[in-house]
Order: structure tokens, then C-alpha cells, then sequence
């Protein structure tokens, strides 16, 4: 009987999964994809799409294209996940594995906080990202805050680079100094793994004179008073605030008794979950790595490498690392490349290589060298 994997989710990890399984197995092994999205969008993208940069349908690679031996792509919504049995519910069906693998990442609750669906604006799903490009088109002055509600949240440097970019399009437009920004963080720096990457950063804020507000907590939106409330009661006044939500593990993921404190807890270096032949990868677990693709990725090449050898009833010595290569965004086609690892039993330590166009260059070819990997197509 062929050997059936089933890979929840189609971001970062499902989709290194999926490509690394077939590249060993093609037709051999029957690998099932599955996924809500109609089409796969790289976190960095979203910021393009924003400020005018690239449109909606550039940055968008649908799953149908995918054309990886044994590869069968599900476009679904999951209705329920049995670890025990490995069998799951789908409006498509029902799937049963020899392999599952959790890959469905981290959802977001904007009503989590109090006005910040009905004054505030999330950039951190396509839809909210899109929709956003049309907001700051028309904005045409006052006071921005780019706002993060809770941690953990994906992509951390995302922030600071949404509040560089928006510098960098309000001067393009000639309204910057008729505009304040501010970064407002329940951290303590912009990147606490790399404090290089962070003095980085706070050196950019401060000669485009951003504001930075470290280890503030917002409660709320004030509506009415277009103002952030912070959990000591004072408040921030915002004519445009873009906020990051709240980030909950997937509800089905939740009842399927998987999560424990919010989050799946695996095995830090396996990504084993505690039942047999289960997996669970990316911004879904507890792993302890930041809730970015790159560490998604990772996870999934350990994942194919165990699958692999339970297939072939070999052995594998691969164990997850801990490292990640995150390129943050400074403005004017200048991007700078942060190497930070997360070993268990010591902080993580990192390296930072300053912003430059020849690293701008870089991470275009890994966003398109993915896409060959993962979808077939450039």
C-alpha cells in the first residue's frame, strides 16, 4: 500500500514538505497537500503590495500550478484533526495518513483588542495588507503608528520595516513633513535576538525621526478619541494606526487538544508532537524559534529527512538547529540580512550584515528560488 503523508497547510513549511518528499519519493509516496488559500504569498511581499511597489496578482503564486510528482494539492477548509488516528475532516472529504504533519501556522484575532477593527488597520494577512495599499494612497497627512498588540507575533522585524517604508512613501509623495511616525513594541528592542540589527534599526529611526516606544503594552483603540490606550492608562494619538493583532493558534488546532498553552508542543529537535507519526511545524508550535517562514522551512527539511527514513526504514541523525536567515527591509532598495540561531540551553546569538542593493538583489533570488522548489514555476 502506498505510504500517505498528509501536510496541513500550505505556507513555508507545508510546501518545503511537500517539495522535499517529492524530490525523494516522487510518485512513490502519496503526499496531500492541503490548504483554505487558492494561492501562496511570501510575509515580505505583503509589504511591496502595500506601498505601491508590486500588485495583488504579482505576488500571488496559485497552488494549482504545482507540478511535483505525487504532490496533490487540496484546496479545503479542515473541519476537525484526530492526532490519534491521523485522520482529518475536510468540506472536501476525509483524509486518513501514516504521516500528518501540522504546518497551518498561527491565525489572527484583531477583536482582541477593543477598536482595532473599527479604527485600526491590520497588515499582517494578505487580505489586511491589500487592503491597506489603498489606505495610505489616500492618506494625506498627520500622525501614523505602527502598533504590535501581543507577543509572540510573525516576522518581527516586520514592524520597524513597515514603519521605514512608510517614511520612505510619504517623502515620494511630498507629505513627510506633515507626518509623525512611531513604532510602538512590547519588546525592548526592535530585534532582541541580534542587537546589532537593532541598533540598526534604531539608528534608521532616528535619522528619519521616527518615533520609538519600547515595552508598551496597547489595551485598546480609542474610536472615538482616534487614540491608543496603553495598560498603565496613558494614551497615544494616531490619525492612522496599522496595527498587529493578536496571534491564536488555528481553532481547529485548538479542539483537536494538540495545543497546550496556546501553542503545539513538539519536540525541539525532532518536531515530533507526543503521538506516533505526527508532526507539527512553522508558527503553529511552541519550538521556540520566532514565528517566521525561514524557521518553518528549516523545521520541514528535518521533518522530510525523519519521514524519509520511517519510510525506508533507514536512520536519520538530522536534528533542527535553530537557524534562521530573516532580510529586513530599510528603504530604497536597501536590505539587510539577519543570521540569528535558537539553540536549546543558550540565548541565541546572530549575525547582522548591514543594508545594502546587492543583498536587496539576494533575497529576490531566494523569494524566486523558492517558488521554482516549492510551486515549479519562476
Amino acid at each position: 500500500m502506498t505510504t500517505r503523508v498528509l501536510i496541513l497547510g500550505a505556507g513555508f513549511g507545508g510546501l518545503e514538505l511537500a517539495a522535499g518528499l517529492s524530490e525523494r519519493f516522487g510518485a512513490a509516496v502519496d503526499i496531500t497537500l492541503i490548504d483554505r488559500r487558492d494561492h501562496f504569498v511570501f510575509g515580505f511581499s505583503k509589504l511591496d503590495v502595500m506601498f505601491g511597489k508590486r500588485t495583488a496578482a504579482e505576488v500571488s503564486h496559485p497552488y494549482d500550478r504545482i507540478d511535483k510528482p505525487g504532490v496533490r494539492f487540496i484546496r479545503t477548509t479542515i473541519r476537525s484533526i484526530d492526532p490519534a488516528t491521523k485522520r482529518v475532516d475536510t468540506d472536501a472529504g476525509t483524509f486518513d495518513a501514516d504521516f500528518l504533519v501540522v504546518a497551518l501556522g498561527a491565525d489572527l484575532d484583531p477583536a482582541a483588542t477593543p477598536g482595532l477593527v473599527e479604527d485600526g488597520h491590520e497588515f499582517y494577512t494578505n487580505r489586511g495588507a491589500f487592503a491597506v495599499r489603498d489606505v495610505i494612497a489616500g492618506f494625506s497627512g498627520g500622525r501614523v503608528v505602527v502598533g504590535v498588540t501581543s507577543t509572540p507575533f510573525k516576522c518581527p522585524p516586520a514592524p520597524s520595516e513597515t514603519a521605514l517604508l512608510i517614511h520612505e512613501y510619504l517623502t515620494s509623495r511630498g507629505l513627510r513633513a506633515d507626518c509623525e511616525i512611531a513604532v510602538v513594541m512590547p519588546l525592548p528592542s526592535p530585534v532582541p535576538p541580534v542587537p546589532a540589527a537593532s541598533e540598526a534599526l534604531l539608528t534608521a529611526f532616528a535619522e528619519r525621526d521616527i518615533e520609538w516606544h519600547p515595552q508598551r503594552k496597547i489595551t485598546a483603540l480609542n474610536p472615538d478619541a482616534h487614540e491608543v490606550v496603553f495598560a498603565d492608562g496613558s494614551t497615544m494619538p494616531y490619525d492612522l494606526f496599522l496595527g498587529v493583532p493578536k496571534h491564536v493558534v488555528p481553532a481547529v488546532v485548538a479542539e483537536s487538544g494538540l495545543a497546550v498553552g496556546g501553542w503545539v508542543p513538539v519536540d525541539a529537535l525532532t518536531l515530533q508532537t507526543d503521538y506516533p507519526d505526527v508532526f507539527a511545524i512553522g508558527d503553529v508550535t511552541s519550538v521556540g524559534t520566532p514565528k517566521a517562514g525561514v524557521f518553518a522551512e528549516g523545521q520541514a527539511a528535518v521533518v522530510a529527512d525523519a519521514i524519509t527514513a520511517r519510510i525506508t526504514s533507514g536512520e536519520t541523525t538530522r536534528t533542527y538547529d535553530g537557524n534562521g536567515v530573516c532580510y529586513v527591509e530599510f528603504g530604497h532598495r536597501r536590505v539587510a540580512r539577519v543570521d540569528v540561531t535558537f539553540a536549546g540551553g543558550r540565548p541565541p546569538y546572530g549575525h547582522f550584515d548591514t543594508a545594502t542593493e546587492t543583498i536587496s538583489s539576494e533575497k529576490d533570488g531566494y523569494g524566486a528560488s523558492r517558488i521554482r522548489r516549492w510551486i515549479g514555476v519562476s
